[in-house]
Protein backbone atom coordinates (compact mmCIF):
# COMPACT_ATOMS: atom_id res chain seq x y z
CA UNK A 1 0.00 0.00 0.00
CA UNK A 2 0.95 3.42 -0.96
CA UNK A 3 1.92 5.43 1.88
CA UNK A 4 0.61 9.33 1.01
CA UNK A 5 2.56 12.63 2.69
CA UNK A 6 1.11 15.67 2.04
CA UNK A 7 3.47 18.36 1.87
CA UNK A 8 2.93 22.00 2.29
CA UNK A 9 3.47 25.36 3.95
CA UNK A 10 2.73 28.85 3.38
CA UNK A 11 3.81 31.00 0.56
CA UNK A 12 7.48 31.22 1.00
CA UNK A 13 8.65 28.46 3.51
CA UNK A 14 10.67 27.06 0.86
CA UNK A 15 8.23 23.87 -0.25
CA UNK A 16 9.53 23.36 -3.75
CA UNK A 17 12.90 23.19 -2.67
CA UNK A 18 12.05 20.69 0.10
CA UNK A 19 9.42 18.44 -2.98
CA UNK A 20 13.16 18.54 -4.87
CA UNK A 21 15.08 16.58 -1.89
CA UNK A 22 12.20 14.06 -1.68
CA UNK A 23 12.57 13.77 -5.45
CA UNK A 24 16.51 13.69 -5.49
CA UNK A 25 15.70 10.85 -2.78
CA UNK A 26 13.58 9.01 -5.13
CA UNK A 27 9.95 9.76 -4.05
CA UNK A 28 7.70 10.54 -6.49
CA UNK A 29 6.42 14.03 -6.25
CA UNK A 30 3.49 15.83 -7.11
CA UNK A 31 3.55 19.60 -7.59
CA UNK A 32 -0.31 21.11 -7.41
CA UNK A 33 1.34 24.44 -8.54
CA UNK A 34 2.91 22.93 -11.65
CA UNK A 35 -0.44 21.18 -12.67
CA UNK A 36 -1.94 24.97 -12.64
CA UNK A 37 0.82 25.86 -14.46
CA UNK A 38 0.38 23.16 -16.96
CA UNK A 39 -3.14 23.56 -17.17
CA UNK A 40 -2.86 26.92 -17.96
CA UNK A 41 -0.19 26.42 -20.78
CA UNK A 42 -2.74 23.30 -22.27
CA UNK A 43 -5.12 21.06 -21.16
CA UNK A 44 -7.58 23.70 -19.71
CA UNK A 45 -6.97 26.55 -21.89
CA UNK A 46 -5.62 24.90 -25.08
CA UNK A 47 -6.62 27.52 -27.79
CA UNK A 48 -5.35 30.64 -25.08
CA UNK A 49 -2.22 31.98 -23.45
CA UNK A 50 -3.34 32.59 -20.18
CA UNK A 51 -1.07 35.54 -18.76
CA UNK A 52 -1.13 34.48 -15.17
CA UNK A 53 0.01 37.93 -13.66
CA UNK A 54 -2.67 39.47 -15.43
CA UNK A 55 -5.24 36.85 -14.24
CA UNK A 56 -4.00 36.84 -10.61
CA UNK A 57 -4.78 40.80 -10.67
CA UNK A 58 -7.32 40.46 -11.57
CA UNK A 59 -8.36 37.61 -8.50
CA UNK A 60 -6.14 39.06 -5.80
CA UNK A 61 -8.24 40.71 -3.02
CA UNK A 62 -11.83 39.93 -4.81
CA UNK A 63 -12.52 36.70 -3.38
CA UNK A 64 -15.95 35.90 -5.66
CA UNK A 65 -13.81 35.87 -8.89
CA UNK A 66 -11.20 33.54 -6.58
CA UNK A 67 -14.04 30.95 -5.74
CA UNK A 68 -14.99 30.77 -9.98
CA UNK A 69 -11.53 30.45 -11.04
CA UNK A 70 -11.27 27.74 -8.46
CA UNK A 71 -14.55 26.33 -8.98
CA UNK A 72 -13.02 25.45 -12.73
CA UNK A 73 -9.24 24.76 -11.72
CA UNK A 74 -9.26 22.45 -8.74
CA UNK A 75 -11.52 19.91 -9.95
CA UNK A 76 -8.85 19.50 -12.98
CA UNK A 77 -5.90 19.45 -10.91
CA UNK A 78 -7.97 17.05 -8.45
CA UNK A 79 -8.38 15.11 -11.76
CA UNK A 80 -4.48 15.31 -12.47
CA UNK A 81 -3.47 14.29 -8.70
CA UNK A 82 -5.99 10.88 -8.79
CA UNK A 83 -4.11 10.10 -12.33
CA UNK A 84 -0.36 10.63 -10.33
CA UNK A 85 -1.70 8.47 -7.53
CA UNK A 86 -2.73 5.87 -9.35
CA UNK A 87 0.31 6.42 -11.71
CA UNK A 88 2.47 5.42 -8.66
CA UNK A 89 0.40 2.93 -6.78
CA UNK A 90 2.90 0.75 -6.57
CA UNK A 91 5.55 3.50 -4.60
CA UNK A 92 6.16 2.52 -1.47
CA UNK A 93 5.58 6.55 -1.04
CA UNK A 94 4.52 9.59 -3.09
CA UNK A 95 4.32 13.07 -1.49
CA UNK A 96 1.35 15.35 -2.53
CA UNK A 97 3.18 18.78 -2.42
CA UNK A 98 -0.18 21.20 -2.50
CA UNK A 99 -0.11 24.31 -0.90
CA UNK A 100 -3.62 24.73 0.61
CA UNK A 101 -3.29 21.28 1.83
CA UNK A 102 -4.90 21.79 4.75
CA UNK A 103 -7.25 24.63 4.14
CA UNK A 104 -8.80 22.93 1.15
CA UNK A 105 -9.05 19.63 3.05
CA UNK A 106 -6.62 17.49 0.85
CA UNK A 107 -5.23 16.35 4.60
CA UNK A 108 -7.58 13.96 4.92
CA UNK A 109 -6.77 12.17 1.81
CA UNK A 110 -3.17 11.48 2.98
CA UNK A 111 -1.64 9.06 6.23
CA UNK A 112 0.61 12.23 7.53
CA UNK A 113 1.88 15.86 6.34
CA UNK A 114 5.20 17.32 6.51
CA UNK A 115 4.93 21.13 7.06
CA UNK A 116 7.96 23.31 5.39
CA UNK A 117 8.43 26.37 7.47
CA UNK A 118 10.76 29.31 8.11
CA UNK A 119 10.83 32.48 10.64
CA UNK A 120 8.70 35.08 9.38
CA UNK A 121 11.31 37.67 8.04
CA UNK A 122 12.75 34.97 5.88
CA UNK A 123 9.58 34.09 4.97
CA UNK A 124 8.97 37.93 3.58
CA UNK A 125 12.43 37.93 2.08
CA UNK A 126 11.75 35.54 -0.22
CA UNK A 127 8.33 36.40 -1.17
CA UNK A 128 9.31 39.94 -2.17
CA UNK A 129 12.26 38.69 -4.27
CA UNK A 130 9.12 36.91 -6.63
CA UNK A 131 8.89 38.53 -9.96
CA UNK A 132 5.35 40.96 -9.49
CA UNK A 133 5.08 40.78 -6.15
CA UNK A 134 3.95 43.65 -3.79
CA UNK A 135 3.58 43.94 0.49
CA UNK A 136 -0.46 44.29 -0.08
CA UNK A 137 -0.17 41.15 -2.44
CA UNK A 138 1.84 39.36 -0.16
CA UNK A 139 -0.98 40.15 2.70
CA UNK A 140 -3.46 39.16 1.06
CA UNK A 141 -2.16 35.60 0.15
CA UNK A 142 -1.46 35.29 3.35
CA UNK A 143 -4.92 36.07 4.25
CA UNK A 144 -5.94 33.49 2.47
CA UNK A 145 -3.72 30.79 4.16
CA UNK A 146 -3.74 28.71 7.34
CA UNK A 147 -1.50 30.57 10.27
CA UNK A 148 1.92 28.41 10.14
CA UNK A 149 1.56 27.87 13.90
CA UNK A 150 -1.80 26.36 13.04
CA UNK A 151 -0.45 24.37 10.34
CA UNK A 152 2.59 23.00 12.42
CA UNK A 153 0.47 22.12 15.28
CA UNK A 154 -1.61 19.70 12.59
CA UNK A 155 1.67 18.01 11.10
CA UNK A 156 2.96 15.19 11.89
CA UNK A 157 6.51 16.26 10.98
CA UNK A 158 7.77 19.73 10.54
CA UNK A 159 10.69 20.63 8.09
CA UNK A 160 12.92 23.99 9.19
CA UNK A 161 13.94 25.86 5.93
CA UNK A 162 15.49 28.45 8.09
CA UNK A 163 19.16 27.90 7.87
CA UNK A 164 20.93 25.90 4.39
CA UNK A 165 19.60 23.49 1.98
CA UNK A 166 21.68 20.67 3.59
CA UNK A 167 20.07 21.38 7.21
CA UNK A 168 16.61 20.65 4.98
CA UNK A 169 17.70 17.40 2.93
CA UNK A 170 18.73 16.39 6.48
CA UNK A 171 15.11 16.70 7.89
CA UNK A 172 13.70 15.13 4.82
CA UNK A 173 16.21 11.79 5.11
CA UNK A 174 14.89 11.44 8.90
CA UNK A 175 11.54 11.68 7.91
CA UNK A 176 12.67 8.98 4.83
CA UNK A 177 13.75 7.02 7.61
CA UNK A 178 10.75 6.91 9.89
CA UNK A 179 8.44 6.03 7.22
CA UNK A 180 10.46 3.42 5.94
CA UNK A 181 10.20 1.91 9.01
CA UNK A 182 6.31 1.71 9.95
Amino acid sequence: MTFILGLTGSIGMGKSTTASLFKKHGVPVYDADQTVHYLYRGRLAPLIEVDRARLSAHVVGHPEKLKQLESIVHPVVQEEQDLFIQKHRHSPLIVLDIPLLFENGKDRHCDAVAVVSTDAATQRKRVMLREGMTEEKMDILLSRQMSDIEKRQRAQFLIDTSRDIPHAERQVVSILKTLSGR
